[in-house]
């Protein structure tokens, strides 16, 4: 994410449009694109600040699972429906739009003569420290630890041959695909159990619903191992959503003229064609299919978001007020990423107002409805920014601390 306001291409000969060389050409989609993910990713994150126990809840299955909801009502079925649209979708969709970062980087970094990875090392190690802080302050589920070790890795890998990376990408993907579908294989048989015992679940969720803000920093510094878990677990998928990414932004899937919009058509046809039906049976499977729907699904079906709202934009003759905001969240991705993780912690714990558990059997319209005004907030709050300074506030102390 600490790519998120690299929407510029550099340029060289023959470069896009009637750009000179060495002109920086926006790529606006890519701006929206990241505003939906964003927005998106907290889809599903409010389900985890909502649930009982909160973060750690999620590892005992009371949050986060699209299988949860009891679908024989109106409030179940629409949760189940708004949950499973979301549940892994936009967080596929950042990590393939982290890789487009990584991938602009890389070319302008080859177009100016400038070493690579070079300073990106630093970018990363940023990354990677906000990410920490974030984890231990905020929010156990963070996702910029693994997206900083992976961005090192994919940096690496991009100075190898096209042959290296294609091989690599294929071997992350089949890895990934056997390891999800022996671990589903494995729940299907496994007798059950919370992972942390029942006393820890308990204490959890007493933590989240009436402890202090440091005993929560506390119980994620002291339980990090296990809540690290999922950036481990999914490292395979990181690489190959990465890649694909640098791929896609290669092939000029992104670009304004004939040959990207009909790359996002096919993206839009196959992750959609593909992807729907497979979340659907992952979700009637109920919750043994967890790791599949998030891990394998996903990311197809995120594939597929990304070229329908690629379509819908070729289809804007001029942008409108949500393509405005959208594009401003975008432009300030990290710094909304972290501030709607704030909010929600504030909203749902009780070191805030405490809604978590204040509101816990009001079904599930609360919840959707705080993701709305969430959402509300952080366009507001990007669009008034951006009218003053170039940069989201974590954005601009990146490019002092790198001093780019």
């Amino acid at each position: 994410m600490a790519e998120a306001a690299e929407t510029r291409v550099v340029t060289g000969e023959g470069g896009a449009g009637n750009a000179g060389p060495g002109a920086r050409v926006r790529l606006p989609l890519l701006d929206v694109l990241r505003g939906v993910a964003i927005l998106g990713t907290l889809m599903s994150n409010v389900w985890i600040f909502a649930g009982p126990g909160a973060e750690w809840g999620v590892l005992s299955g009371n949050a986060a699972t699209s299988a949860g909801a009891d679908s024989s009502t109106l409030a179940g079925a629409v949760e189940t429906v708004f949950r499973s649209l979301a549940n892994g979708k936009f967080l596929s969709m950042l990590t393939i739009l982290f890789g487009v970062g990584l991938a602009i980087q890389f070319r302008s970094a080859a177009q100016r003569g400038q070493p690579w990875p070079g300073r990106y090392k630093w970018r990363a190690l940023f990354l990677f420290t906000e990410g920490t802080v974030h984890f231990a302050l905020v929010f156990a589920w963070d996702v910029l630890m693994g997206y900083a070790v992976v961005a090192l890795l994919v940096a690496w890998l991009l100075t190898r041959s096209a042959r290296a990376q294609r091989v690599t990408w294929i071997a992350m993907g089949a890895l990934h695909l056997a390891a999800m579908t022996l671990l589903t294989t494995s729940l299907l048989f496994a007798s059950g159990g919370a992972t942390g015992g029942p006393d820890t679940d308990t204490d959890a969720v007493t933590l989240y619903a009436e402890g202090g803000y440091a005993e929560q920093v506390a119980f994620r510094l002291s339980h990090a191992v296990v809540l690290r878990m999922e950036p481990v677990l999914s490292f395979a998928l990181l690489v190959f959503l990465f890649l694909l990414g640098v791929r896609l932004f290669r092939a000029g899937a992104f670009q304004n003229d004939a040959a990207g919009r009909r790359i996002r058509r096919r993206l839009a046809g196959w992750g959609l064609g593909v992807g729907l039906p497979l979340t659907t049976l992952a979700v009637l499977g109920g919750p043994s299919f967890f790791l599949l729907e998030r891990y394998v699904t996903a990311p197809v079906l995120a594939v597929g978001y990304l070229g329908l709202i690629g379509m819908v934009m070729d289809r804007l003759r001029h942008p409108g007020p949500l393509t405005s905001a959208l594009t401003s969240v975008g432009r300030t991705a990290l710094s909304c990423y972290v501030l709607q993780n704030v909010l929600a912690m504030l909203a749902c714990y009780g070191i805030g107002l405490g809604l978590a558990s204040r509101w816990a059997d009001s079904g599930p319209w609360w919840v959707m409805g705080l993701w709305a005004v969430i959402c509300l907030v952080l366009v507001t709050g990007a669009s008034l920014w951006l009218r003053r300074f170039e940069h989201g506030p974590l954005e601009s102390v990146q490019k002092r601390l790198l001093r780019r």
